[in-house]
């Protein structure tokens, strides 16, 4: 923008502004006139002011930073970014809460948002993830009916418990997540106090065409913090923005929030044999089995200067990758690779990527052209398709995705491991007495709305499996029977 050294209001156009108090009218008393074109561009661009909000993650804080690498890992990967001991990206990243609305609190059980752009050499890298390893469902096709439980009622416009755990109780593949939700980690203390995840597992592809799969941790420096369910309550009312407010002035006050960040590395060839499928996102991989190998460091030493431009604009998919990193198998994940970046073109528009938040710092070049809110030469008179005969930008076959082995038929199938009870029962298991109490107090009191008891019976039987002890104790809150042992 340039700046007006006479500091004299503009119209949009450029225009100096000679009344910005008062509008045109027929005399002093008559109707507005419609020549008052300034009038008219305020209103109707205060009209606009506003793009949809996102579908999911409305609600959201963000800042930029820059990730280090601590650790040589490039025997895995032949990302550049990851190249080298020392090496800096900057990178931006949005928090979020999934399923409230862009106004509502910030303090609410819900999974976080954990998504980081990162500004490579070779074109930006999106990691889009959670604050949690794993998710509710494991398959893209049911995503939009598991949101639409989270959302409101057609008819009242109130969120609907009934809705909520009739899904997850329909839905046993749910139960890991649930767990983690309904427990102290389903409500953070801050932004800067929980940890964050890829949540899907990725291939990594080293300089000799080697792949492996890997999963990422953001293990967080300032230590796992929760709020307790009343506090929460309490903060909900008195400030709804206490995350977005604590982030912001942690990051103005110099106490720079970072993250360590580790990942677990598997073999291609064990995930014919693995005790879990390795692309199902409801379920881990034991840190016994593939431990955390420390990558990097993220810190995060900037605010934004405007939230629309910055936060609301930016853009993340997990299908924005670079050399050395692809997608897995993971049927959530190959859904997401179209949804979100289909949500930005639909939100924000089909030139999001060329806005500065998301624009990237290596030089791009390719043939897309025109499409709403086009700012920058739209390529010129340049060539404007591939192939052609006039020197225009051509693939490079050594940046090829890495072949894959695919076998089977073509049909709409499950996962083959329908074991939904081990992991969410060791979680269970792995708690506290105090910590196990406060979980099932949390789940009564979110079941206790639902109006059928069929629906409770079927979860707390889900619960069960996981762990009689789980089972019983939420059984005895809702005052119904235990389930037998099948």
């Amino acid at each position: 923008m340039t700046t007006n050294k006479n500091n004299h209001l503009t119209t949009s156009w450029g225009a100096p502004v000679g009344d910005n108090q008062n509008s045109m009218t027929a005399g002093s008393r008559g109707p507005t006139l419609i020549q008052d074109v300034h009038l008219l561009e305020k209103l109707a661009h205060f009209n606009r002011e506003r793009v949809p909000e996102r579908v999911v993650h409305a609600k959201g804080a963000g800042a930029h930073g820059y990730f280090e690498v601590t650790n040589d890992l490039s025997a895995y990967t032949k990302a550049d970014f990851l190249s080298a001991v020392g090496k800096r990206t900057p990178m931006f990243i949005r928090f979020s809460t999934v399923a409230g609305e862009l106004g509502s609190s910030d303090t609410v059980r819900d999974p976080r948002g954990f998504a980081v752009k990162f500004y490579t050499e070779e074109g930006n890298y999106d990691l889009v993830g959670n604050n949690t390893p794993v998710f509710f469902i494991r398959d893209a096709i049911k995503f939009p009916d598991f949101i639409h439980t989270q959302k409101r009622h057609p008819q009242t416009h109130l969120k609907n418990p009934n809705a909520v755990w009739d899904f997850w109780s329909l839905s046993p593949e749910s139960l890991h997540q649930v767990t983690i939700l309904m427990s102290d980690r389903g409500i953070p203390a801050t932004l800067r106090h929980m940890h964050g995840f890829g949540s899907h597992t990725f291939k990594w592809v080293n300089a000799e065409g080697k792949a492996v799969w890997v999963k990422y941790h953001f293990k967080t420096e300032q230590g796992v913090r929760n709020l307790d369910v009343e506090l929460a309550a309490k903060l909900a009312g008195e400030n709804p923005d206490y995350h977005t407010e604590d982030l912001f002035n942690a990051i103005a006050s110099g106490d720079f929030p970072s993250w360590k960040l580790c990942v677990q590395i598997m073999p291609v060839e064990d995930a014919d044999t693995y005790r879990f499928d390795p692309f199902d996102v409801t379920k881990v991989w034991s840190q016994k089995d593939y431990p955390l190998i420390e990558l990097g460091r993220m810190v995060l030493d900037r605010n934004p200067d405007n939230y629309f431009a910055e936060v609301e604009q930016a853009t993340f998919s997990p299908g924005s990758f670079v050399p050395g990193i692809e997608a897995s198998p993971d049927k959530m994940l190959q859904g997401r690779l179209f949804a979100y970046a289909d949500a930005h073109r639909y939100r924000v528009g089909a030139n999001h990527n060329a806005l500065p938040i998301n624009r990237p710092k290596a030089e791009t070049n390719h043939y897309q052209r025109d499409g709403q809110m086009r700012f920058d030469g739209n390529g010129g008179g340049a060539v404007y398709y591939e192939p052609n005969s006039y020197g225009g930008p051509t693939e490079s076959p050594a940046h090829r995705t890495a072949p894959f082995e695919i076998s089977g038929t073509a049909d709409s199938v499950a996962y083959d491991h329908h074991d939904h009870y081990t992991q969410a029962g060791d979680l269970y298991r792995l708690m506290s007495e105090d910590e196990r109490g406060r979980l099932v107090r949390n789940i009564v009191g979110a079941m206790k709305p639902v109006e059928r008891d069929e629906i409770k019976l079927r979860q707390i039987a889900h619960f069960y499996k996981a762990d009689p002890e789980y089972g019983t104790g939420v059984a005895e809150g809702l005052g119904l029977p235990v389930p037998k042992d099948e």
